[in-house]
């Protein structure tokens, strides 16, 4: 089976990194690209994370520095979650260097290279870095095989009461990439919150890794994910029992898609200023007569999905 040509766009954060280390060590991924925009941390911050963790997995992916800001507005970080240094205080090696330009520009040489809808655009902090160079010349999109997002919400967000994290963060820029008419699948909330990560959990996948005397649980990468999953607070909008692992369901969509069943739906992005701007309002039972623009993830098989994410990455280095 050919590998899936990928380039994923993220703002590490703590479940990006476990999210990059689920798509490194994934055949059925070819990753081409990582680009990097501000989000779960400055956009310093993000872009040595990001080094740190590819290189980690020993893989020579270049890493390309994007957006510091929205299209319209500074982001605002998220370090109650994430702590100041994105990766809940875990320290990983320093990465080589990020590779020259900008990750607009990097995006559409990638696609350029590409075949007729043979690139996946995988996103998993604000969309900025991708809206902006499918903006600037929107022939590309037709090099796009699919777009798979971690954002939004049909029901309650987690940045405010009506916007999860991701989407209002840039709006403008999720809005974009709804309208380009490509096929797209989301893993929203709704679908994340089934990832919970709980103590006994995490006591789980720590008694599982790769066999073997010279490592009997994993390598370097396995060991850096479990710590960043010990490190991380529990959710109030968990009851306090763990909290979801919100990235890695975007990656597992596309490494094993049966573990999710899915649905048609219509979303657009409430883009006013006021409390509910940046809400994903998502049509999920055909209420408008909109024709659907989106896939829904709606259900996962969560054992099945830690059992993908402890075989994958701590068969990593």
């Amino acid at each position: 089976m050919t590998p899936r040509a990928c380039i994923i766009d993220c703002d590490p954060g703590t479940d990006d990194a476990v999210a990059l280390w689920l798509a490194l060590g994934s055949p059925e991924l070819d990753i081409r690209l990582v680009t990097v925009a501000g989000g779960n941390a400055g956009l310093a911050t993000t872009t040595a994370n990001a080094r740190a963790i590819v290189a980690l997995a020993g893989r020579a992916v270049p890493v390309v520095a994007g957006a510091a800001g929205a299209l319209l507005r500074p982001f605002e970080v998220a370090a109650h979650v994430h702590g100041k240094d994105g990766l809940a205080g875990v320290r990983l090696p320093d990465g080589p260097p990020l590779a020259p330009g900008l990750a607009a520009d990097a995006i559409r040489d990638v696609l350029r290279a590409a075949p007729y809808a043979s690139v996946t655009l995988v996103g998993l902090g604000p969309v900025t870095n991708l809206a902006l160079a499918l903006a600037a010349e929107p022939a590309l999109a037709d090099r796009v095989a699919e777009i798979v997002l971690m954002s939004g919400a049909w029901g309650e967000g987690n940045i405010t009461p009506a916007a999860e994290f991701n989407a209002w963060n840039d709006p403008e820029a999720l809005q974009i990439l709804l309208g380009l008419g490509r096929p797209l699948t989301m893993a929203t909330l709704d679908l994340t919150s089934q990832a919970c990560v709980t103590p006994g959990r995490i006591a789980g996948l720590a008694a599982q890794g790769r066999p073997g005397p010279a490592a009997p649980r994993g390598g370097a990468c396995w060991q850096a994910a479990l710590a960043i999953l010990r490190a991380l607070p529990p959710s109030p909008r968990m009851g306090d029992r763990g909290y979801p692992l919100h990235d890695p369901c975007a990656i597992a969509w596309l490494v094993a898609p049966l573990l999710f069943a899915a649905r048609e739906g219509f979303a657009e992005m409430e883009l006013a200023p006021g409390p509910s701007r940046g809400r994903t309002v998502i049509d999920r039972w055909g209420r408008t007569g909109r024709a659907p623009n989106l896939r829904l993830l709606e259900t996962l098989d969560a054992e099945g999905f830690f059992a993908l994410l402890a075989a994958r990455i701590a068969a990593l280095p």
